[in-house]
């Protein structure tokens, strides 16, 4: 990992400093470090999940970057959502499923399943660990909303990794932005294409 000085003129900051010293020091742990950053952003939506995918895709490169970042992401993900589910019912998540605007947010979720989740998934910087606990909350089902975390997941880690720095480069590279968007529809044609194989298996059972 001999590339700190690139990675400090892609994103001249000290937290990217820290987490790209960070990989190079438990270079010795493969591929670990790069997954287990972006699974803990997902307890810790604090953390910036942007400057932990930049780093994997500098430190390891841009493919395997990708994959650690995403199982990472995906994983974290998941795992929240179980625990949200499993304690859906406890007194305070059951006085919170009540509130009458978490109801109206979790019933269009339950309504529209796959769909909106993985578009508001595609997206860097769109608020993942509300709709991770959104979706716990919810009754939507744990297959849409496992497909939506994996497909969506894969576009925003991707897209990430894939224009860098800023994501003002979408307007600077017409090409980057083609394929983005390419992929995210391609990625929810398949995502509906799945969903609606599992609802005529529900159906048939």
């Amino acid at each position: 990992m001999s590339l700190k000085n690139e990675g400090n003129d892609l994103l001249n900051h000290e937290l990217f400093e820290k987490v790209f010293d960070l990989l190079d020091k438990y270079e010795q742990l493969g591929p670990l470090p790069g997954i287990f950053l972006p699974f803990i952003e997902a307890f810790l939506p604090f953390l910036p999940l942007f400057v932990f995918v930049v780093a994997n895709s500098l430190a390891y490169g841009l493919l395997k970057g990708f994959i650690y970042s995403w199982i990472g992401s995906v994983l974290g993900s998941i795992t929240v959502f179980l625990i949200i589910r499993n304690l859906g019912n406890k007194p305070l998540f059951i006085k919170i499923r009540k509130n009458k605007s978490v109801l109206k947010i979790t019933d269009w979720v339950e309504e529209h399943g796959f769909g909106p989740l993985f578009i508001l998934l595609c997206f860097p910087f769109s608020p993942s660990s509300v709709i991770n606990v959104v979706a716990g909350i919810s009754r939507v089902n744990k297959l849409q909303f496992f497909l939506a975390v994996i497909l969506g997941k894969s576009i925003m880690i991707f897209s990430m990794a894939y224009i860098g720095s800023s994501i003002g480069e979408f307007a600077k590279s017409p090409i980057r932005t083609i394929i983005i968007l390419i992929s995210i529809a391609l990625f929810w044609s398949f995502g509906k294409y799945l969903e609606n194989k599992m609802k005529q298996k529900i159906k048939k059972n």
